[in-house]
């Protein structure tokens, strides 16, 4: 086995002279299963025929034996499009809770990585995911909790960090094409993951800091534009004005360093001609993700009820 690294991303990854990749976080994974704790059962199947693309399906247990038809949410995790999956831990124990708090049908998906998927697999395999999705509207699709308890005209897109950005270019992408059977209302950016070449005033300018942030980048989609590219940069995208749903809830935390391009999103945004409406929660003393990682702190549970009432204020 080649031992001798090509490249390493600290505490990140480490890739070898023969291509193989070793992820140094987020690779523990938990089984589908009934939660005892929130009564939420979980199952997972595959999307794509290829089986290239896999999600994590969640339920109330209650719902199951009922007619009641519960929004869906559409979860994107995060992890620097490196790291994490939808069988992590973290987000499996986040999504039973997040689950049962806000009554809804959640369906986490398990996009493909760089560096042996850069950039736009992720995207694809989002959007072949909403596909999927709507493919069940008329009650004949695959997968029966969707065809007997969703209720496809009020589907929500949800990321936090890389999958905040994915839920961007998902939403980028319905206004640009009539994706017929969903309908959403709106979208939850959790410390969206954007950045740019020149810092925003009272953005860091720390060189490490910002270097960890464009090296990152440059590994997921190597390309010469660096971190002004609209994908990471949505001031840069025109398409901007056209984002495929009314409502926006930017989630930022006042230690992270992204903390400043959530809220330049929304100004731009606002500024687009965009016709929605956009609102910041910001969490004073947290850093990145936060909310994963002590989701019982007050400032985690203040997220989850803001998310439930985003989620549930049209019913």
């Amino acid at each position: 086995m080649e031992t001798e690294v090509a490249y390493e991303l600290l505490s990140v990854l480490r890739v070898y002279k023969d291509g193989r990749v070793e992820r140094l976080r987020g690779t523990a994974t938990v089984p589908p299963s009934l939660d005892e704790k929130t009564g939420v059962q979980s199952k997972d199947l595959a999307i794509s025929s290829d089986s290239a693309v896999s999600a994590r399906f969640y339920i109330p247990q209650a719902a199951l034996g009922s007619r009641l038809r519960l929004p869906v949410l559409v979860y994107f995790h995060g992890g620097r499009f490196i790291n994490y999956s939808a069988w992590s831990p973290t987000y499996h124990n986040y999504l039973n809770t997040l689950v049962a708090e806000a009554n809804v049908i959640a369906i986490s998906i398990d996009y493909r990585r760089a560096p042996e998927h850069p950039l736009p697999v992720a995207y694809d395999d989002s959007w072949t995911a909403l596909k999927w999705v709507a493919s069940h509207s008329a009650g004949n699709g695959r997968e029966e909790w969707l065809n007997s308890h969703a209720n496809l005209k009020k589907v929500f897109l949800v990321g936090d960090s890389a999958g905040a950005n994915i839920v961007h270019h998902m939403s980028i992408r319905l206004g640009e094409e009539n994706l017929k059977g969903i309908e959403v209302p709106g979208v939850i950016m959790v410390h969206p993951y954007f950045w740019g070449n020149e810092p925003l005033p009272a953005e860091t300018t720390e060189p490490e800091k910002r270097s960890l942030v464009e090296r990152s980048w440059n590994i997921v989609n190597p390309t010469n534009i660096g971190c002004d590219n609209p994908l990471i940069n949505p001031a840069m995208d025109p398409r901007l004005s056209g984002l495929g749903c009314n409502r926006v809830l930017i989630c930022v935390a006042e230690k992270d360093m992204l903390r400043h391009r959530g809220w330049y999103y929304r100004e731009v945004l606002s500024k687009s001609g965009w016709t929605g409406v956009a609102e910041v929660m910001d969490a004073p003393g947290e850093d990145h993700a936060f909310h994963l990682f002590n989701s019982t702190c007050d400032n985690a549970v203040n997220l989850m009820k803001k998310m439930v009432s985003f989620i549930n204020e049209d019913k």
